[in-house]
């Protein structure tokens, strides 16, 4: 049984949350996520950079000097403006103009990038409606819960607590919590295959 979250924004980010990597290396200069980009993006930009004609060590080192300005203004990224990926491969492409102007000294450049072909963020279509309807059912199975499941199910799942602190905030038995969390994805899993 998969688990869809009804608040997505309190729960924790996919995997591939290019926004959210973005957004752990401007608040907490997170290395980890910083490398996650740069293992996704930094071959990605190559390639688009050497199918918009650069060569191969010109298009490696473009890639680098991103994923380095990406560190640098990780800060000034604002994900309602534009997808992680748009404005990374922009910074690329600001890179690319800048030094084919400083070697070629043509300021009409406007080199052939395909931002159409760049992958896009945000899930497909039919996947995003498959997990609405996935969270239409999930909220509408939780509402048939007692009340002391859902609260358990809640502070477990959706607000990342541990069993142990669920006990203490209720005041009731760590066995008690686990016994309700049992019963709770029993009964869900129950409601959900029907």
């Amino acid at each position: 049984m998969t688990v869809v979250p009804i608040d997505p924004e309190r729960c924790a980010r996919p995997a591939d949350d290019w926004a959210g990597l973005i957004c752990a290396v401007a608040e907490r200069r997170d290395r980890e996520a910083f490398a996650r980009l740069f293992a996704h993006f930094a071959p990605r930009i190559k390639r688009h950079l050497m199918l918009g004609g650069s060569p191969e060590a010109q298009a490696e080192e473009l890639a680098q000097e991103t994923l380095a300005a990406v560190w640098r203004k990780a800060a000034l990224f604002d994900p309602a403006r534009a997808a992680a990926s748009t404005w990374i491969f922009t910074i690329a492409r600001h890179l690319r103009v800048d030094l084919l102007r400083r070697h070629q000294g043509d300021e009409r450049l406007d080199e052939a990038f395909d931002f159409d072909g760049l992958e896009a963020d945000e899930p497909a279509a039919e996947e995003r409606l498959h997990a609405t309807r996935l969270n239409e059912r999930l909220r509408g199975a939780l509402a048939q819960l007692p009340p002391e499941q859902q609260r358990v199910l809640r502070l477990s799942y959706f607000d990342d607590e541990s069993h142990a602190h669920i006990a203490a905030e209720l005041g009731i038995p760590l066995g008690t919590v686990k016994s309700r969390m049992r019963l709770a994805v029993s009964q869900l899993r129950r409601l959900l295959e029907r």
